[in-house]
């Protein structure tokens, strides 16, 4: 989390940041999903926000680095991942299905079974980006927080 803040508040992108330490794109999405770094991998990001490498270690090895991101900011952070994914997702299907409409064009222009595809994964692509938006009235954020509270008898 605290690379993401950090990377955020630079306004970098995952890759602009892996080119400036070093390190693959893969391995940052690794550490910012909460991954252990190897200390190799803090030193080339230590060197990347020019800060001393023992500031990025994970909150549980080192009591001060869970000061600089709130519970506020994490709940943030771990939202826009979602609408990240689900932009992702979105861009995935439009190629997908783009692609998939081409080649049913030229394979077999008298059936049209592309179309089943389409709807299929976009009754998926909707569930998905309502549940992303917290726009069904159940298993969102609130619906798991009454579930809790029911379970513990209690008020979190």
């Amino acid at each position: 989390m605290l690379i993401q803040k950090l990377r955020l508040q630079r306004g970098w992108s995952q890759e602009q940041l892996a080119e400036l330490s070093g390190l693959s794109v893969r391995t940052i999405q690794r550490i910012e999903r909460g991954q252990p770094a190897s200390i190799e991998s803090l030193k080339s990001l230590g060197a990347a926000f020019q800060i001393d490498f023992s500031d990025l270690k994970e909150p549980e090895m080192n009591p001060t680095v869970s000061q600089n991101v709130s519970a506020d900011e994490a709940l943030a952070l771990s939202h826009v991942r979602k609408i990240k994914a689900f932009y992702i997702h979105v861009a995935q299907y439009a190629i997908t299905v783009g692609f998939l409409a081409a080649v049913n064009f030229f394979v077999s222009p008298r059936s049209y079974w592309v179309v089943w595809i389409a709807i299929g994964w976009g009754i998926g692509l909707l569930l998905h980006g309502l549940r992303t938006f917290d726009k069904i009235p159940f298993l969102n954020g609130e619906w798991e927080r009454q579930q809790v509270e029911k379970q513990l008898g209690r008020k979190l």
